[in-house]
């Protein structure tokens, strides 16, 4: 191959000095040819194959190779052919006689071809993304695994993270009301997976079923809610990258808190300090970015956003009212009536005709019995009191 100064001598000497292409080759001793080559080309553009390399011997078999991957994509992604095994099978069923190695060459090439591409994306301000992720926490003393809530605004890069005993609907709903308190507005529209919480169903066309509590929420603040393709985290990128970050750099080493508001103030004040960060490629902090996202943002609501799981239920015989498989209790005066249970991250209210008539802790045990003594006690001085006017009887 001739060198690049060669190259440059020819060009010159063409180009600048007025020589011939024949002259050229005369004073350099090379082919016309090749001088014709140097002029068209700067550099020495290598070898170029002027046809496709001819296989003889595998040609015949390509189509059979190409429809083994198709068949494969609806069999467990663990019993898909190997290179190896796809030359065993035109060996031993179709009477291919040449080597393995071209047959795993041609597999490996189609392969590379088929892998998925992405496109860079391009993030307008006022957009938001949604995903809850899992960590372990010790909460007063007892180690227990956590969901965190996370929200992530791709523009500026600003997040929030909150967590949760479970990851449930009114967990998700809360993380809501939370993320929008602490970035000042409501995003225009929020980029979910498939999660069971905002899809009831996805029909054969592919339109989303939304659950009511999800449509509730929507309905409150008017964000429009986008999905992603089930099992294709990568359409949310931006989140999927926040849930990995908090839990490496805000839960390590596994924290300890006295219970969640502790810890959820902790996570509060490290997404507060990332505002400061400047990441790689902008000159503007996360915080003067996010400012910009606020500028697109939909004006919050002037109504208040209850975040809570509505559920209908009867009163028993025991005065109790059975919630996500844990009763609690209610006063006696209301037994065997309907109730309306709300069902908050940390407790539970009753009502009964538009009145609160009990509030309790929210447990997360299974049939767990949450009470208040004072519940019972108007039926304890019934009981006394009948059994006092009992006593001269008695006697």
């Amino acid at each position: 191959m001739k060198s690049v100064e060669l190259y440059a001598q020819v060009r010159r000497a063409v180009y600048v000095e007025g020589i011939s292409q024949r002259e050229a080759g005369r004073r350099f001793g090379i082919d016309p040819r090749t001088v014709a080559k140097m002029l068209a080309f700067s550099v020495p553009p290598g070898y170029r194959r002027s046809s496709p390399p001819r296989r003889p011997k595998l040609d015949p078999f390509l189509a059979i190779i190409d429809q083994i991957p198709e068949e494969d994509k609806d069999r467990p992604a663990k019993q898909h052919h190997t290179a190896k095994r796809i030359f065993e099978r035109l060996r031993d069923e179709h009477g291919y006689d040449g080597g393995d190695t071209i047959v795993r060459c041609y597999v490996h090439n189609q392969r590379e071809r088929q892998r998925e591409m992405f496109v860079p994306l391009r993030h307008d301000p006022g957009h938001a993304q949604v995903d809850f992720g899992e960590a372990v926490a010790i909460i007063a003393g007892e180690e227990r695994k956590i969901h965190f809530f996370a929200m992530d605004l791709p523009h500026s890069d600003a997040s929030f993270v909150l967590a949760y005993p479970g990851e449930t609907s009114e967990a998700f709903c809360d993380g809501h009301l939370q993320s929008f308190e602490f970035f000042g507005g409501v995003p225009r529209s929020i980029l979910y997976d498939n999660t069971k919480l905002a899809v009831a169903r996805i029909l054969g066309d592919g339109t989303r079923q939304r659950t009511r509590m999800f449509s509730e929420l929507q309905s409150h603040y008017l964000f429009a809610d986008r999905f992603g393709r089930p099992g294709k985290g990568n359409d949310k990128g931006k989140v999927e990258g926040l849930v990995g970050y908090a839990r490496r750099n805000f839960l390590v080493p596994i924290p300890r808190a006295a219970n969640f508001a502790e810890l959820n103030a902790r996570l509060i004040e490290y997404c507060r300090r990332r505002l400061n960060d400047r990441l790689r490629g902008y000159d503007d902090t996360i915080g003067e970015r996010l400012d910009r996202d606020r500028e697109a943002f939909l004006p919050p609501p002037i109504a208040p956003y209850q975040p809570c799981e509505k559920r209908a239920a009867r009163v028993s015989s025991l005065s109790l009212v059975c919630y996500r498989a844990n009763n609690y209790s209610v006063p006696t005066a209301y037994g065997h009536r309907e109730v309306l249970v709300r069902g908050y991250v940390h407790e539970v209210a009753i009502a009964c005709g538009g009145e609160e008539i009990a509030r309790h802790p929210r447990s997360y045990e299974r049939e767990d019995f949450v009470f208040n003594p004072l519940h019972y006690l108007a039926l304890l001085e019934r009981k006394i009191g009948a059994l006092d006017q009992a006593a001269p009887l008695v006697g």
